[in-house]
């Protein structure tokens, strides 16, 4: 069972930024399904990275999109972009840190991370779109 099922409402209107949305919750789900599995915290940990590569890549490309649209919230989303990198390194130092995780934390905290930033300022984004 996925964590994160594409909603019509993650799609900003630009094919390359939804493209990437679809990849991260791709992502989400592999590593999601990756924690029902013992023994696996190395795993979990290369995919909590792979996460943050491309996340990072990815509010990099929106970022762009968003000053070449001349956003008006530019900075409060941007904003938003650095506390979830933020919030992620977090969750990646305590794994790393603890040696063990709690799966249904984890997995939560990954599906709210990921839906509430779609929910409140990509929707604004995709108004502007």
């Amino acid at each position: 069972m996925s964590l994160i099922e594409w909603k019509p409402e993650f799609s900003v209107g630009n094919a390359a930024v939804d493209h990437e949305h679809g990849e991260l919750i791709e992502l989400i789900n592999e590593l999601h399904a990756t924690m029902q599995k013992p023994g696996t915290q190395e795993r979990v940990l290369d995919g909590l990275s792979e996460i943050y590569v491309q996340v990072s890549a990815h509010f990099a490309l929106e970022e762009k999109v968003m000053r070449d649209a001349k956003y008006a919230d530019y900075e409060s989303h941007k904003k938003d972009h650095e506390q979830l990198l933020d919030q992620l390194l977090d969750i990646m130092d305590g794994v790393e840190e603890d040696g063990a995780y709690d799966e249904k934390r984890l997995s939560a905290s990954l599906g709210h991370w990921f839906t509430e930033h779609f929910r409140t300022h990509d929707a604004k984004l995709h108004q502007q779109l």
